[in-house]
C-alpha cells in the first residue's frame, strides 16, 4: 500500500529534520503560546470579544487585523507539510474501507504514525512535531476533508486524550508520557462520560481513595462511549475523591484528574460500540477495578479535576471548527462537480436559480466556519487566555453548518447522492456526532449565554455599588448615564469599527455595531427582569446564544475580508460579496432573536411549549387524539 508513499514520508522526514534544526524551537506547543503580538500592548488577560458583547462592548483590537500568527519559518514548514498530507489522505487512506471494516487499515495507521500525526502539538524535544494551534488547525482541516473517522481517532488521542498532560502535567509527567504518545507507540483516551453523567460532569460516580500508606489512589468505576477506549494504553480519567474543605474542615467529594495506564492492572475495555458513523474510530466502555494509581499521577492537583476537564475541552474544541471546515470544503467540491456536469431540461443544473442559491449558502456556511476557526486558533496563538466562548461558538456553528452542507450536497446530487458509492451518506453519518460530543450544542448554547450574563451581572453590581459613592465614581456614572440616554433616544451604543474594517464593508460593520448595542441592552434587561432565575429561562438563553453566534460570525468575516481587500487578494471581491450577504441576513436574525428574548408574546409561547412537552412526557408519547378517532 505504501509503495506510493515512500517519497511522501521522505518529504516529511526532511521537513521535520530541517524543522528540528531551524524551526522547531520557534514552533512551541499550545501551552507555550506563540505570542507574535506581545509588543502591541494588548492585554492577554482581558475578557474576550464574545464576553464583551454581553455588556454592549467589543474588544475590537482582538479581532482586527485578522490573525497572522505564523512567522516565515512556520509558514515554510507548514507549506512543506500540506501537499504530502493531502496526498496521503486522498491516495493512501481509504475512508470507505475504514468505514466498512470499522477500523483504520493497519498500513494507514502505521503511515500516520510515521508522519508524526499522533503528536502534532507535542514539543520536538519530546518527539513531537511542535505545531502551534494555527498550524495544527490547517492539517486537521485536511484530515476532516477526507475522513472524519480518522480525524476522531487522532483528535481523541491528542486533542483531548493526552491534552491534559500537555496543559497541566508536571515536567516529570510530560517527559514520562508524551514521547511514546507523540509517536503513536501508545494511544490515549479521555475518560469523563458515565451512564449517569454526560454533560453534568460533576455527577460522575467513578471514585478514587487514597491507600493506607498514602502512595496510591485506588480507583473503581466505569466510563462509557470512550473514543479510543478499547485500544488506548494511557487514559486521562476523572473520578470523585475525598477532599478536606478548607473553611469547614469537612471531607467533601471533588473531581480529580488522573493519568492511568492500562498496565497498572484492573483496567478493562468492552467490545467496540456499533455506531451510526465514525465507525473506524474505536469507541468502547472502560472499567476500573481496584486500579492502583501512583500519587504522582494526579493531574493538575487533587480536587481540580473539573477545572482540568474544562480546560482540556476548551483547548481542544477549536480543532473541530477546522476539521469541519475541511469537510464542508470537500462536500462543496463534490456538489459543484455534479451540478456543473448534470444536464436537465437542456442545460446544466448549475444554471438553475434554486441550485445556485444552495451552492451560495453552502459556501457562505463554509466561509463563516473557516473564518471562525482561524480567528479562534489565532487568538490562542497570540496568547489571549479567554477564548472559551469563541471556541464554543465555533464548534456549534461548524457542526451545524457541516450537517446542512452535507444535506444540500445530497439534495443537489438527487438520487445519486443517496447512493453509498458517492460517499456522501458516510460523511453525513460521520457528521451527526459532532453536535453531541465535547459538549452538546444545546448545553454549549446555555454555557455561552449564562457565562456571558454572569460577567455582565458583575458589571451591573459594580455600577450599583458606585452609586453609593457618586463623587468617587463620577466618570463611570456619567458614562453609564450617556449610554442609557442614547438607548432611550434610539441611538446606537455599539462600538466603532470604522477605522478597522475596509471602507467597502463599513455599512455592514455599522449593522454589527448596532447589533452589539442591542445585545448589551437585551442582556441587561434580562438580568434586571430575571436576576438569578435567568438560569431557568433556557429557551430565552438559547435565542440569546443564537444572536451571539451570528455576531461572532459577522466580526469574523468582516475581519477576514478586510484583510483580503487591504492586501488586494484575487478573491477579495468574492469574499466581500459573501460578507455582505452574511452580515445582512445575520444582522436581521440577531434583531429578531433579541426582540424575542423580551417580547411577551414569545415568553408566553415558551410557556406553552413547556406545557406541550409536559403533556407528552406524562403520556409517554404523542398526546393528541388520532384524527381517525381510533
Amino acid at each position: 500500500m505504501f509503495s506510493k508513499s515512500n517519497n511522501f514520508r521522505h518529504v516529511l522526514w526532511v521537513a521535520s529534520s530541517q524543522n528540528v534544526a531551524n524551526t522547531m524551537t520557534k514552533n512551541q506547543p499550545v501551552i507555550a503560546n506563540f505570542v507574535r503580538t506581545a509588543a502591541t500592548g494588548q492585554d492577554k488577560d482581558a475578557k474576550s470579544f464574545a464576553m464583551g458583547i454581553f455588556t454592549g462592548k467589543a474588544h475590537v483590537e482582538q479581532m482586527f487585523p485578522f490573525p497572522q500568527v505564523l512567522n516565515q519559518d512556520q509558514e515554510e514548514f507548514l507549506t512543506a507539510l500540506i501537499d504530502p498530507v493531502e496526498k496521503f489522505m486522498s491516495e493512501e487512506n481509504n475512508a470507505a474501507v475504514n468505514d466498512a471494516n470499522a477500523e483504520i487499515e493497519p498500513d494507514t495507521l502505521q503511515g500516520l504514525k510515521e508522519m508524526g500525526a499522533f503528536g502534532l502539538q507535542v514539543p520536538a524535544e519530546l518527539d513531537g512535531v511542535g505545531l502551534n494551534n494555527t498550524q495544527y488547525a490547517r492539517l486537521v482541516e485536511i484530515v476532516g476533508k477526507y475522513d472524519l473517522g480518522v480525524g476522531i481517532a487522532l483528535g481523541a488521542h491528542q486533542s483531548i486524550g493526552f491534552k491534559g498532560i500537555l496543559l497541566a502535567g508536571t515536567e516529570e509527567q510530560r517527559k514520562k508520557y508524551l514521547p511514546s504518545l507523540a509517536t503513536g507507540e501508545k494511544m490515549a483516551a479521555f475518560c469523563l462520560t458515565e451512564p449517569g453523567s454526560g454533560s453534568d460532569a460533576a455527577s460522575i460516580r467513578t471514585n478514587a481513595k487514597l491507600s493506607p500508606d498514602g502512595k496510591h489512589w485506588i480507583m473503581n468505576g466505569g466510563k462509557i462511549w470512550i473514543s479510543n477506549g478499547g485500544i488506548a494504553e494511557v487514559f486521562t480519567v476523572f473520578a470523585q475523591t475525598p477532599v478536606k474543605d478548607e473553611k469547614s474542615g469537612e471531607m467533601k467529594n471533588k473531581v480529580t484528574a488522573f493519568i492511568v495506564e492500562r498496565a497498572f492492572g484492573g483496567v478493562t475495555s468492552g467490545a467496540p460500540e456499533n455506531k451510526m458513523g465514525i465507525k473506524c474510530s474505536n469507541t468502547a466502555e472502560v472499567h476500573f477495578e481496584d486500579v492502583k494509581i501512583p500519587v504522582e499521577n494526579v493531574l493538575g492537583g487533587v480536587g481540580n479535576g473539573f477545572k482540568v476537564a474544562m480546560n482540556i475541552l476548551n483547548n481542544g474544541r477549536f480543532g473541530m471548527g477546522a476539521a469541519l471546515s475541511g469537510t464542508q470544503r470537500g462536500l462543496i467540491a463534490q456538489a459543484v462537480d455534479f451540478a456543473a456536469n448534470r444536464t436537465q431540461f437542456g442545460q446544466k443544473i448549475s444554471n438553475f436559480g434554486v441550485i445556485q442559491e444552495k451552492i451560495a449558502r453552502m459556501t457562505l456556511k463554509h466561509f463563516v466556519s473557516e473564518s471562525m476557526a482561524y480567528i479562534v486558533c489565532g487568538l490562542m496563538d497570540q496568547g489571549f487566555k479567554d477564548f472559551q466562548l469563541e471556541a464554543a461558538i465555533s464548534k456549534i456553528y461548524a457542526s451545524e453548518a457541516a450537517w446542512e452542507v452535507a444535506d444540500e450536497c445530497i439534495q443537489i446530487q438527487g438520487g445519486m447522492g443517496y447512493m453509498k458509492d458517492t460517499g456522501t451518506e458516510r460523511v453525513m453519518r460521520d457528521l451527526r456526532i459532532f453536535r453531541i460530543f465535547e459538549g452538546t450544542n444545546d448545553i454549549l448554547r446555555l454555557f455561552i449565554s449564562l457565562t456571558g450574563l454572569q460577567n455582565a451581572g458583575k458589571e451591573l453590581k459594580q455600577l450599583q455599588k458606585s452609586l453609593s459613592n457618586p463623587i468617587g465614581n463620577m466618570g463611570l456614572i456619567v458614562e453609564q448615564g450617556i449610554l442609557r440616554s442614547k438607548r432611550a433616544a434610539g441611538i446606537s451604543t455599539g462600538p466603532d469599527f470604522s477605522s478597522s474594517v475596509h471602507p467597502e464593508l463599513r455599512p455592514y460593520a455599522e449593522k454589527l455595531s448596532k447589533n452589539i448595542g442591542e445585545f448589551g441592552a437585551t442582556s441587561e434587561a434580562l438580568l434586571v427582569k430575571y436576576k438569578k432565575d435567568i438560569i431557568d429561562q433556557q429557551m430565552v438563553c438559547s435565542r440569546l446564544a443564537e444572536a451571539a453566534i451570528d455576531i461572532f460570525g459577522m466580526i469574523s468575516v468582516l475581519s477576514r475580508t478586510s484583510k483580503s481587500l487591504n492586501e488586494g487578494s484575487k478573491s477579495g471581491a468574492h469574499e466581500s460579496a459573501m460578507t455582505q450577504v452574511f452580515c445582512t441576513e445575520a444582522s436581521q436574525r440577531v434583531t429578531r432573536n433579541l426582540q424575542s428574548c423580551t417580547d411577551s408574546t414569545n415568553v408566553n409561547t415558551d410557556k406553552l411549549k413547556s406545557k406541550i412537552a409536559a403533556d407528552i412526557v406524562a403520556n409517554m408519547g404523542v398526546a393528541a387524539k388520532h384524527p381517525l378517532g381510533f
